[in-house]
């Protein structure tokens, strides 16, 4: 890696790291600086962040990672139910049960390609989101969801003399700011993983296979284990954001495997930009936000916004509104995404480096309009025979000079009479 690129990469860090510990203030604007919701800005963050390590970078789609979301909850709960409230024992069980799970799941889907392997990851998931209603229910507890009660067992916290029933970390209670900003922080340390598995030569072989994957195996490379590899860490990642809702609602359900789920964070990703850093982030910032701000807004709300309309003419309004906000907020959603796929296939982050382009690199037609050109390329340009086949016109060459680029000789009187005798 350049240093220069080592260095935008760190800048970037701090700046995100900057924007997180700022978010409270910079979305209190926008009604979205609660803890509450920061805290879903960030868990689905890095739910977003590991799913573009593995579609992003491979192109493979997964409709799957819900239920790498669902085993990491599980996970977590069984810990702070058995060993501690404390978030680091469940976090390490979330992760390391999760990448089990999608060492398996990964070994068999990777098999096939396209969509066959995103049928694949959804019947995997679907089928772990029936088992936890039926013949997991010793485990999951069904419908009514797997919680954390007072007289679990918690041997590590009984051995301590621990009596706290909030789960925390290093004394940092899981709950309004505090929550948070442990949860940000953890973010962070995620987002730069992200960025060093982008710029390794890890990340640059999986580029290399989302572009032709056969051409890598020509070459050599058996893709399947660096697919399976970026495969088990998406879902570690997915396993990670589960720890962490279950650390701020030790409450886990079958719903969090659900099939919907997998659709969000692949909304979230595509919206934002997949393939680049805080295209993730940003589209989960934006899908949370219009999940819990617009869906709020209800008739009554909108009646009192535009009382100042006449009262037929509020009528109208607020009844088309409607249809948009509250329940039909998924609606607004939708034709945001369709708009976005439509005009800016690359995500939020295409359009921002569309307004934050200052300059543009000069179209080159030819290798002889570019800069770098060189007498021999241009030469191979010139005798390339014509897409009709026709017999390629010889380019006249410029007085003084030869076709070759040389200075043209002078010819001898004496020669000129041979030639013309």
């Amino acid at each position: 890696m350049k240093p220069t690129t080592k260095l935008a990469d760190l800048i970037l860090l701090l700046c995100f790291a900057a924007a997180v510990a700022a978010g409270p203030v910079i979305l209190a604007p926008i009604g979205a600086g609660y803890p509450d919701l920061l805290d879903k800005f960030v868990i689905y963050g890095i739910f977003a962040v590991g799913f573009n390590i593995l579609f992003g970078l491979t192109g493979y789609l997964s409709f799957g990672h819900a239920a790498f979301l669902g085993v990491g909850s599980y996970a977590a709960v069984w810990s702070f139910k058995l060993i501690s409230m404390d978030l680091l024992p469940a976090v390490l069980a979330s992760v390391v049960l999760s990448g089990l799970l999608a060492l398996v799941i990964g070994f068999v889907s990777l098999r096939r390609s396209g969509i066959y392997f995103s049928i694949l990851t959804l019947a995997f998931a679907q089928m772990c989101y029936n088992m936890a209603y039926s013949v997991l229910t010793p485990i999951t507890n069904g419908e009514t969801g797997l919680r954390v009660l007072r007289d679990d067992p918690r041997v590590l916290d009984a051995a301590l003399g621990r009596t706290g029933f909030t789960p925390s970390l290093a004394g940092l209670e899981m709950t309004g700011w505090t929550g948070y900003y442990v949860s940000g922080a953890i973010l962070v340390i995620a987002f730069a993983i992200s960025i060093a598995i982008f710029r390794s030569p890890f990340g640059m072989t999986l580029r290399a296979i989302k572009s032709n994957q056969k051409r890598m195996g020509y070459t050599g490379y058996n893709t399947r284990p660096f697919l399976l590899t970026a495969f088990v860490i998406s879902g570690m990642y997915a396993g990670l954001a589960g720890s962490l809702l279950a650390a701020t609602d030790p409450l886990a359900g079958a719903e969090r495997m659900q099939w919907t789920a997998s659709g969000e964070v692949v909304l979230m990703t595509i919206l934002g930009g997949a393939g680049t850093l805080l295209g993730p982030v940003l589209g989960t910032g934006l899908i949370k936000y219009f999940e819990n701000i617009f869906s709020a807004y209800n008739a009554h709300q909108l009646d009192v916004t535009f009382s100042f309309l006449p009262d037929g003419v509020r009528e109208w309004v607020v009844h088309g509104l409607g249809l948009f906000v509250g329940e039909g907020w998924a609606l607004t959603l939708g034709l945001l995404f369709m708009g976005v796929v439509i005009f800016l296939p690359g995500g939020i982050m295409e359009g921002i480096m569309r307004l934050g382009r200052l300059k543009r690199t000069p179209i080159v037609k030819s290798l002889g309009d570019s800069p770098q050109r060189d007498v021999i390329g241009e030469r191979a340009i010139d005798e390339m025979p014509p897409e009709d086949g026709s017999a390629p016109a010889r380019k006249e060459a410029p007085k003084g000079e030869t076709h070759a680029g040389e200075p043209q000789k002078p010819v001898k009187s004496s020669e000129m009479k041979a030639a013309t005798s």
